[in-house]
């Protein structure tokens, strides 16, 4: 049987996935500053193997949430994949157009604070209503729960993991900022 989803929670889960997607395609991805965890995943496919973070996205979402199903509950997995879509699809129209700040390229600082700050706000709208755009969520949930390893722990591991990654191809300077 499929869980009962609210449609204004729906509405807030397509606002918090599109902020993320701007921040993404118009910091994060033109700026070499980087996230860690999925996000920053698929900005590191997207510079080796040309894979667009709108496909990549979805799929290491969909594995994530595979791996965590039990964990996390029909609601949390049915939402995760309206913002998880959401994500992807508003990022396959930013790719359409340029990016809107490409100064920001320059200034690295300015382009970690205002990437967190639209990250960090479109996760929190996709939290705030019992779903994530990114499947790391759910994966590092599932993990902490299965092996009683605080959350924190979890998402610093998987953090750090991709951070360390991306030295393939951002400079040191610019990951600190990350």
């Amino acid at each position: 049987m499929l869980p009962k989803l609210k449609i204004s929670n729906c509405l807030i889960l397509l606002v918090g996935s599109i902020i993320q997607a701007i921040g993404i395609y118009n910091i994060h991805s033109l700026s070499n500053v980087t996230e860690g965890g999925a996000l920053g995943l698929t900005l590191l496919l997207q510079h080796w193997l040309h894979i667009t973070p709108a496909l990549s996205a979805l799929v290491i979402n969909i594995i994530c949430y595979v791996a965590g199903w039990k964990v996390l509950g029909k609601s949390f997995l049915f939402y995760s994949a309206i913002a998880a879509a959401g994500f992807s699809g508003f990022y396959r129209i930013f790719e359409l157009f340029p990016p809107v700040w490409p100064e920001l390229a320059e200034l690295p600082l300015v382009a970690a604070l205002l990437g967190a700050l639209f990250v960090g706000l479109g996760c929190g709208l996709c939290v705030r209503v019992g779903g994530a755009a990114c499947g790391d969520d759910g994966l590092v949930m599932s993990i902490s729960e299965k092996w009683h390893i605080k959350i924190e722990y979890v998402y610093f591991f998987f953090d750090f993991s991709v951070l360390v990654l991306s030295l393939s191809y951002i400079p040191l300077g610019r990951i600190l900022y990350s």
